[in-house]
């Protein structure tokens, strides 16, 4: 599981090195692609393959499946780690994201997600203020 707030930096080359502890899980191979709120999502291999199962199973007569398909896969990128923990972003998804040498990378449970260290500061004082109204909303019974 990936947890946790980590802040590391891009280099010059577009690479970041990946949180130490989630190396492990995402060592064999991983996906980035484009993320909601103009972050980044990073799965692994096989977590995204299950993603991709279940999004495909939208009917294909379903105009926001078939967008949000396009959307989420003409993006994607499979990467390797190499042997420091560092991974390519490629300049698209760095683009898209608004990535500087500033990062943010939250783990989000199955997957992780890069910010825009600025654009993550600004989301998380908006979404702060409606955490405890928004947890008994969206996740009945959780307290």
């Amino acid at each position: 599981m990936l947890l946790g707030t980590h802040t590391p930096k891009l280099d010059d080359k577009g690479r970041v090195i990946l949180p130490a502890k989630f190396r492990d899980e995402l060592q064999s191979g991983l996906v980035i692609t484009r993320g909601q709120e103009n972050c980044l999502y990073v799965f692994s291999a096989a977590e995204f393959a299950a993603v991709h199962d279940k999004i495909r199973q939208a009917p294909v007569t379903n105009v926001d499946a078939r967008n949000y398909l396009r959307v989420f896969l003409s993006g994607a990128s499979d990467e390797q780690p190499d042997k420091q923990g560092r991974v390519t972003i490629p300049a698209a998804l760095r683009q898209y994201a608004g990535l500087d040498k500033d990062l943010v990378v939250i783990g989000v449970g199955s997957r992780a997600e890069i910010w825009n260290a600025s654009a993550w500061n600004e989301y998380l004082k908006r979404q702060e203020s409606q955490f405890a109204e928004v947890a008994q909303e969206v996740i009945p019974g959780l307290f």
